[in-house]
Order: C-alpha cells, then sequence, then structure tokens
C-alpha cells in the first residue's frame, strides 16, 4: 500500500518566481508543459506558479496540458469545490489538451455527464460527448479533450475505454477493455494522459494517439506503483492486439 502524502514536499513551497521559465520555453525551446489539479490544489501558491508558467509557455508557442484530476483531500483545506471550479476554471483559459473523468469535470468546472450515477454503473458514451461539447463552448481555446471511462467490477476487475475529442478530427473512441485484469490501478489516468502526449507528439493520426493512451495506461495497471515500467514496444504490442489480459 502506498500513502501520497505531498503537504510538505519542495514542489508544494514552490513559487511562481523560483523557475525562470523565459528560460525553459524562450531559450531551452521546451515545446509542451503539463501539470494539473494535484499539483493546483497542493498550496495556496501553486495556481500562481501553474498561470505564470503557462503565460510563458503560450508566448513561446509551447502546448500546455492539464489533467484535472480533483482530490477532495487536497480540495478541502482550500475551500473544496467552490475553490476548486474558481482556481480551474481561471487555468484552463490557457490550457490547449485537457484531460479529466466524470468526476473531475464535475468537481473542477462545474459540468455534469448525463446518464452517469454516483456508482458510475453506466458510462454513456452520449453523455460524454454531450459534456464535452459544452466543455468546449464554454473555452473555445481547447483543441484536445480526453476522458478515460473507467467502470469498477471489482477490486482487480476494471472496465477501461476513452474517448476524445480534437477541433481537427472531432470525436474519437477507442478499443473497449471490458474486463480488464488489473494489478495496481493506481497511474492509470496518467499512463493515459503520457501514451496519448507521446503519440500527439510523434505526430500520431489522431485515432492512434488514442489508442496509446488507452493502451498505456492499461498497462501502468500491471505494474506496481503509478510507473508503468513498460516500452513502447510493448505500447505498440497492446494496440496492434488489445485484450483484456494484457501480456508483459
Amino acid at each position: 500500500m502506498g500513502c501520497s502524502d505531498r503537504g510538505n514536499t519542495a514542489i508544494s513551497q514552490l513559487r511562481h518566481d523560483n523557475i525562470d521559465w523565459e528560460y525553459v520555453f524562450g531559450k531551452l525551446g521546451s515545446k509542451w508543459f503539463h501539470t494539473g489539479g494535484i499539483y493546483a490544489g497542493l498550496s495556496k501558491n501553486a495556481p500562481k506558479v501553474i498561470v505564470h508558467a503557462m503565460k510563458s509557455a503560450k508566448k513561446y508557442g509551447a502546448v500546455i496540458s492539464y489533467d484535472l484530476n480533483y482530490r477532495a483531500s487536497l480540495w478541502d483545506s482550500l475551500g473544496g469545490y467552490k475553490a476548486a471550479q474558481k482556481i480551474n476554471k481561471e487555468i484552463v483559459k490557457y490550457v490547449d489538451v485537457l484531460f479529466g473523468n466524470e468526476e473531475d469535470f464535475t468537481a473542477c468546472l462545474g459540468f455534469d455527464v448525463e446518464g452517469v450515477n454516483e456508482n458510475l454503473e453506466k458510462l454513456p458514451t452520449q453523455g460524454f460527448k454531450k459534456m464535452i461539447s459544452r466543455v468546449t463552448k464554454d473555452y473555445p481555446n481547447l483543441k484536445v479533450i480526453g476522458t478515460t471511462l473507467r467502470k469498477v467490477i471489482d477490486a482487480n476487475t476494471n472496465g477501461w475505454g476513452a474517448i476524445a475529442w480534437s477541433k481537427k478530427d472531432g470525436f474519437s473512441e477507442s478499443f473497449p477493455f471490458p474486463e480488464l485484469k488489473i494489478y495496481d490501478r493506481v497511474g492509470g489516468g496518467d499512463g493515459f494522459a503520457s501514451g496519448f502526449i507521446y503519440g500527439l507528439l510523434e505526430n500520431m493520426d489522431f485515432d492512434t494517439a488514442l489508442k496509446f493512451g488507452i493502451a498505456h495506461g492499461a498497462l501502468a495497471m500491471t505494474t506496481p506503483g503509478d510507473t508503468s515500467m513498460v516500452s513502447v514496444d510493448e505500447v505498440k504490442k497492446l494496440v496492434l492486439n488489445p485484450s483484456a489480459r494484457v501480456a508483459r
């Protein structure tokens, strides 16, 4: 069992002027900036750090991605849902690629998904598409949105899939893993986001990038901890031959 205790970590103490973002994006030419809601809810300074970094990334044309990743235990001390929505609504104005699940979009941005109950027994694709369409209307700056679809069957079995939207290609839906056998579910969402980002950075077509995301997320749940420890070839193998019993 792991325990994520981030309260007094170095990153929680970071201030917006501790990092020379002009150097990172202007001199070094970093082309992608990614962060998320876990960091945003870590301290009162964190949102300022994020916005400052995003403004610099935007200035130099870097792609900005953000994973909403709502964690109630982090936001409780800052004001709960109300604080999370106020801060995330401001941050998302700078974002190009947005990630989140059904709870994230509701808690962080106030968008409900039609047909989803509190136990997440049903995850209707049409409900998610309608929700995403509302998000893109309110945030026209967004170019890509990706959301995982996870149905918990039991402690060792999850239904796993994803849908995504891009301003260029419209909606795409990944192949499903209806009964994915998992070892440790921690890191599945991060695995999805990083796999998807890898596909976009490698200029894969949108459908293939989404498949990379969902396959990498599935593989991340076959290893302990929140990192996947898999190779690109293993992800490619699963993309070409998806199976509920993921081979390592």
